[in-house]
């Protein structure tokens, strides 16, 4: 997978993109990031990259020309993996909100571009001419897309295959089953006199998945009960969460 990023601020992604898996899988060529400052497709001296929106109003705008031309450079440099062209993700709190499924469609693509918007927002021709799509990563306002664009590519990079040592670690993680993931527990056995659950110990494998996905259903319905509305629940399921409170509408 190729990703671009289109920011203003370019050094703000030096620690997220080499530190942990992404630094690993980056330097194991299994993703390639390219961070491209948007000030330099600016034609004037002065590098210009915002400027006054028309009709009064407070903040600065992020001029179109110069994210065409980096947009235009980075789908160019990406038409051999991608052939079509690679989605223009704009970050945007008026996007689709992020999610575990979102994360999914992307990590199935060769390439992506990311824009940065910041200050006041960006010229509404890039929303409507250039992006492809808009993503959003919770309903709150941050000064600028360059957060959730490190949050959109450790959500993605970590499902391309060989990032994660284990698949079936990315496979049950909270969200991907659709549910919230189970309690985990790990030596020492009996700490400050709380107990690992006695299953855990017992060597069933059966009973274990049992308890597990009982856990998992019982604490989405604590936590996040709306995802039981979509979840894929066996019949098994269904008796055991009503057995605990559970009113599907």
């Amino acid at each position: 997978m190729k990703i671009h990023i289109l920011t203003l601020f370019p050094d703000l992604f030096h620690a997220p993109l080499h530190t942990s898996m992404i630094g690993r899988a980056l330097e194991g060529g299994l993703v390639s990031v390219s961070i491209d400052d948007i000030r330099q497709y600016t034609s004037d001296p002065h590098r210009t990259a915002d400027d006054y929106q028309y009709g009064g109003g407070p903040g600065m705008v992020m001029k179109p020309e110069p994210i065409f031309a980096g947009v235009e450079s980075a789908l160019e440099s990406l038409a051999p993996a991608t052939g079509d062209g690679a989605p223009v993700i704009l970050l945007s709190p008026q996007g689709r909100v992020f999610s575990q499924s979102v994360a999914e469609e992307l990590a199935a693509k060769a390439g992506l571009v990311l824009i940065c918007g910041h200050y006041g927002g960006v010229d509404e021709r890039v929303r409507e001419h250039l992006a492809t799509d808009e993503i959003s990563i919770g309903d709150y306002i941050m000064t600028g897309g360059e957060l959730a664009a490190m949050v959109l590519v450790d959500a993605v990079v970590r499902l391309v295959p060989g990032v994660v040592g284990s698949e079936d670690s990315v496979s049950e993680d909270s969200l991907t089953t659709g549910l919230l993931q189970h309690p985990l527990y790990t030596r020492p056995q009996s700490y400050r006199d709380a107990e690992v659950p006695p299953v855990l110990l017992s060597g069933n494998h059966g009973e274990i998945s049992r308890w597990r996905r009982r856990q998992s259903l019982l604490r989405t319905l604590q936590s996040r009960p709306d995802l039981l509305e979509t979840a894929d629940l066996a019949t098994e399921d269904l008796e055991y969460l009503r057995s605990v409170g559970y009113k599907p509408e």
